[in-house]
């Protein structure tokens, strides 16, 4: 693989990792960042190709079969989320390193496919009733929608081990910071031994 290095950022919805990721590509540290391809709707103002590819589900399964997906999952019935192959080579053939916005199984996947070319971080909540908090206050999502949710991320806390660290999401500009100082040393510590 010729270009960068690989940074994950998982997390349960709502612990606030979308907003730590769009902090860090506003830095310059040579990010490209991959957009994951998904069958669930546009939320607010999303556009496909820039928050993610807006798939249907016939064509989302059409790309499994044609082996298209460095991985993919089936987050909920009938909604799926993947990091497309072609995404990944895109922005490593413009040597900019890469940082993934992503769920924590396919978090793990990508950092257990990499290995020591890529960081993952685990951004968690202070706590569940927080998480839920969150999720309510954002106003996107039905009531049952977010049970779901919250059931989801006490299962997703069990993946903790298999990322390189992890930082909690209690106050902002403190997950931030520590984001950001442990994202530019990974990244000087690969520059530094090529």
């Amino acid at each position: 693989m010729s270009g960068g290095r690989l940074v994950i950022f998982s997390a349960p919805s709502g612990a606030g990792k979308t907003t730590i990721v769009k902090h860090l590509l506003s830095l310059n540290l040579n990010f490209g960042f991959s957009i994951s391809a998904t069958t669930r709707n546009p939320r607010g103002l999303e556009q496909d190709g820039k928050e993610y590819y807006f798939l249907s589900v016939d064509e989302f399964k059409a790309k499994i079969n044609q082996d298209e997906f460095l991985e993919w999952e089936e987050v909920y019935p009938g909604c799926f989320y993947g990091t497309l192959k072609s995404e990944v080579e895109r922005i490593l053939k413009i040597n900019q390193n890469i940082l993934f916005d992503i769920d924590v199984v396919g978090g793990s996947n990508i950092k257990k496919y990499y290995g020591d070319q890529a960081l993952a971080v685990f951004i968690q909540a202070p706590s569940i009733a927080e998480l839920q908090k969150r999720l309510t206050s954002r106003s996107t999502d039905h009531p049952e929608v977010i049970k779901e949710r919250i059931a989801k991320a006490e299962h997703e806390m069990s993946y903790i081990g298999l990322f390189d660290m992890v930082i909690v999401n209690d106050i902002l500009e403190e997950a931030l910071l520590e984001a950001e100082e442990k994202v530019i040393q990974f990244l000087g510590t690969f520059e530094s031994a090529k």
